[in-house]
């Protein structure tokens, strides 16, 4: 019984390790389409979505395998109900990853303003939060699920920063005023991208210490 609920918690790992690179691949993919202004490039990363949403549903199954059929306790019952928790926030990701392609679609105007660094930067850092909080939940390391908590605070800061970087702009050049507001739309995304990191890194670290942050 142990050995089957072993392997199936493998299969649960390598599930959520690949709906973590998808949902990576979704935000690389929709900031090169905003770099490039790029509408064919906006529509291939919103193609992403779909793949995460049908992951999620894949990770779900699994899960509910798990409760009904082995009907896990103590630690192991956390690690399941957390990665139900952890997916709901990886969906997320995606759908902002999605609606940051959707800006895109639309504005016209966004390569005006669109070499902002710090939007770059915001960019890196949720993406390696996000692939910690999952390797995190994989080797259950608590130090590194709770750098991912602790690296918020730096895409917090960066949030602040493209908003002054933006204000500036605007007072300077007010023709790129709608599209400094939809970047600054962007940012608002990446920064609650961040958010969602950090709850799933909080849900790693309940999986392991059976207490949860709210």
């Amino acid at each position: 019984m142990r050995i089957k609920f072993d392997k199936q918690l493998e299969i649960l790992n390598n599930e959520l390790t690949e709906m973590g690179f998808l949902v990576e691949k979704a935000i690389t993919s929709a900031v090169d389409a905003l770099r490039k202004n790029d509408k064919d490039l906006a529509q291939q990363a919103i193609a992403f979505d779909s793949e995460i949403d049908q992951k999620e549903k894949d990770i779900e199954a699994i899960c509910l395998r798990l409760l009904l059929h082995q009907q896990p306790v103590a630690t192991d019952l956390r690690k399941v109900s957390s990665a139900l928790k952890m997916i709901t926030d990886m969906e997320r990701i995606g759908d902002m990853a999605s609606d940051i392609s959707e800006i895109t679609m639309m504005d016209s105007e966004l390569l005006a303003v669109s070499n902002l660094e710090h939007i770059s930067q915001m960019e890196k850092e949720t993406i390696q939060m996000v692939n910690e909080s999952i390797k995190a939940f994989v080797k259950k390391d608590i130090q590194l699920a709770q750098k991912v908590i602790d690296d918020d605070d730096i895409v917090d800061a960066l949030f602040e920063k493209v908003k002054s970087d933006l204000i500036e702009i605007m007072r300077t050049d007010v023709s790129v005023c709608n599209g400094a507001v939809d970047l600054l739309m962007v940012a608002k995304y990446f920064e609650r991208i961040g958010d969602h990191a950090t709850n799933i890194a909080e849900w790693v670290l309940f999986s392991i210490e059976g207490t949860h942050v709210e």
